[in-house]
């Protein structure tokens, strides 16, 4: 009896471990940091969201907050030149954009919008 009970109690810390290990594996990778460039098809402003329209024809719903920061904005607010996205205004239909985001329960929240200079857009768009 006192073999079963060892082997139970060694099977049960297995058991732990593992699941210990799987829960912290799903915590981790809601933490991925994904990218994707495109040109901004659409902004609603009211609801910080934008849609960026890749390449090959995907559409990316993003929404930035007061933690996203910007670069490469010009003219777009004062918030944008303290990296602040609460007065983003430089995101404009037609802006070729990279966007740095994570995503959680299907949301995509932006981390960081980086705008592509008006040379480079003209030239991506050729």
């Amino acid at each position: 009896m006192k073999v079963d009970a060892k082997r139970s109690g060694v099977l049960l810390a297995a058991v732990f471990i593992l699941v210990a290990t799987a829960a912290w594996q799903a915590a981790v990778a809601e933490d991925v940091v994904h990218a994707v460039s495109g040109i901004v098809k659409s902004v609603d402003k009211g609801t910080k969201t934008m849609v960026v329209k890749t390449s090959d024809g995907t559409e990316h719903t993003i929404k930035w907050t007061d933690q996203t920061t910007v670069t490469g904005a010009k003219d777009a607010g004062k918030g944008v030149a303290d990296a602040s996205t609460a007065t983003y205004e430089g995101a404009k239909e037609g802006t070729k954009v990279t966007v740095k985001y994570t995503e959680k329960g299907g949301e995509k929240t932006a981390v960081a919008i980086k705008e592509a200079s008006k040379a480079t857009a003209k030239a991506v768009a050729q």
